[in-house]
């Protein structure tokens, strides 16, 4: 399969945080083949092992999504949401959903139209609480085959634009996952010492539960951690975005310095573009919680620019996928014993 297939075929899953099965699955199927091993814990974590005698090596990018969930069916069967994940409510208006209930049911967000809005209305942002879902059906279907907790996930449409730029859902983070796919397909020829691990987690954006559970039960010695971060957008501030068409190797208080001077040193050897972004506290990814766990493990973060975070039109430039998968497969070829001494001098 193609990285962008891979890509195409696992932003259409559903896998909202703590229900991650039907995504774990797909992914332990396709790097199967490229792998010693693989195993889905309790978490739904994907686990796929590249043997080697060297350094254990953790490569980590989360598989969930955010989504909606059921949590009131009004008398005339519209259907009132909460949130799973950071849902923000003004992208939600006039979408499309489908709700899993006793089967899947394909429905629309909507709310008062304009015109019935009093003018206090009309000067405000929508609140999620203001939002239903509408399934077109009486209210005594819906009743049926709907209940409270059900899951509502937002619309996959796969966008391919001019210039390699995808635009689709849930790119936050599968499009890493699909650059470690990358990765593992480009180790089939290259000779590497490490024992390798890339591990798709799960509930990253619910607190970033499958990373801390993964890494204590490997305990890595040296860890990447994959993410995206917010690309260059018309009016975002300054300082707070990166060019679409590179990666970024971050810095900061809770990544490992010499780790991050290696994993540039690779990326200069291979001719590849990376840019800084200093994080001057907690990075919200997998990486704060992986580098805490057990006595601690040296992890840096590698992370992809997009546009539109949490919306169902992430837009990402195509070429990184590629980009990323060459520069975790020279990474994990370069990691030597001696790095040890290293780190810490």
């Amino acid at each position: 399969m193609k990285t962008v297939d891979f890509l195409r075929e696992i932003t259409r899953l559903r896998g909202l945080s703590g229900d991650e099965g039907i995504v774990s699955a797909f992914v332990s199927k396709q790097f199967e083949p490229y792998c010693d091993e693989v195993t889905v814990d309790v978490m739904h974590n994907v686990i796929a092992r590249k043997k080697g005698p060297g350094k254990k090596v953790m490569f980590a990018a989360h598989l969930d999504e955010i989504g909606l969930m059921v949590v009131k069916i009004e008398d005339d069967g519209n259907i009132r949401m909460g949130q799973v994940g950071g849902v923000d409510p003004r992208i939600l208006p006039g979408q499309r959903v489908t709700v899993f209930g006793r089967e899947p049911l394909l429905g629309i967000i909507g709310a008062k139209a304009p015109h019935l809005l009093s003018e206090a209305e009309r000067g405000k942002n929508y609140n999620r609480e203001d939002l239903h879902v509408d399934l077109g059906l009486p209210a005594s279907r819906v009743k049926e085959l709907v209940q409270i907790g059900d899951q509502i996930q937002l619309e996959h449409r796969f966008t391919e634009l001019k210039n390699n730029r995808i635009a689709v859902k849930t790119c936050d983070d599968r499009a890493c996952v699909a650059m470690m796919f990358d990765a593992l397909k480009r180790l089939q020829n290259i000779r590497h010492d490490a024992d390798l691990y890339f591990v798709a987690t799960a509930q990253e954006e619910v607190g970033s539960r499958g990373a801390k559970t993964s890494a204590f039960a490997l305990e890595p010695d040296y860890a990447v951690a994959l993410d995206v971060c917010h690309a260059d957008t018309p009016g975002a501030p300054q300082g707070r975005t990166m060019k679409l068409n590179s990666l970024v190797a971050s810095m900061g208080p809770y990544l490992h310095p010499v780790l991050r001077g290696k994993l540039m040193d690779v990326a200069k050897e291979n001719n590849i573009t990376l840019q800084t972004a200093v994080v001057p506290r907690y990075t919200s990814t997998d990486a704060d919680d992986i580098g805490a766990a057990r006595d601690g493990i040296p992890t840096v973060l590698l992370e992809l620019p997009l546009k539109y975070m949490h919306t169902t039109v992430e837009l990402l430039d195509g070429n990184l996928l590629g980009e990323g998968g060459r520069l975790l497969a020279q990474f994990a070829a370069a990691v030597k014993e001696d790095w040890e001494d290293e780190l810490w001098t």
